[in-house]
Order: structure tokens, then C-alpha cells, then sequence
């Protein structure tokens, strides 16, 4: 593996997480009220579009990320649907 490929892992690898503080802290409170729909909409279809991206050039680093980011947004997005204030 040359060390752009280990950059990208690591880049991947800390994009990954920058979601899961945010689906934590949705789950343990139930509270949806600040979380922004149409900002988890964009995420959730830019990381579509990235996953497709990575699959067409193989770029696994690009696959992994996004694929999980994709992943976090559509449980926020159930979570803000499920835990809306009625």
C-alpha cells in the first residue's frame, strides 16, 4: 500500500466518524427539534453520488467512506421522522 492509499484510509476513516457523535446523541435524547433535515437530505444523496463515484473508478477509500456516512444519514433521517414532536 503507497502512502496515498494509506492517506485516503485514514482520510476515510476520520470522515466516517464525524456523524456517529450526532446519531448517539439523537438516539440517547430523542430530540430532533435542531437536527436539519434537508442538510441530512444533501448529505445523504452527495454521498450517494460519491459511492457511485468510488465504485465507477474503484477508489475503496472513497467506497468505505461514504457508504458508511450514507449509512449514519439515513438512520438520522429515520431518526428524525420517528422522533418528530407531534
Amino acid at each position: 500500500m503507497e502512502g496515498a492509499d494509506i492517506l485516503g484510509h485514514i482520510g476515510s476513516a476520520l470522515s466516517s466518524i464525524t456523524f456517529i457523535p450526532q446519531v448517539y446523541q439523537t438516539w440517547k435524547t430523542k430530540r430532533v427539534k435542531d437536527l436539519n433535515l434537508f442538510m441530512v437530505l444533501i448529505v445523504f444523496i452527495s454521498t450517494v453520488i460519491w459511492v457511485l463515484y468510488g465504485l465507477w473508478s474503484n477508489l475503496l477509500p472513497v467506497i468505505i467512506c461514504n457508504s458508511i456516512i450514507c449509512l449514519l444519514s439515513i438512520i438520522l433521517i429515520y431518526f428524525k421522522i420517528a422522533y418528530r414532536e407531534k
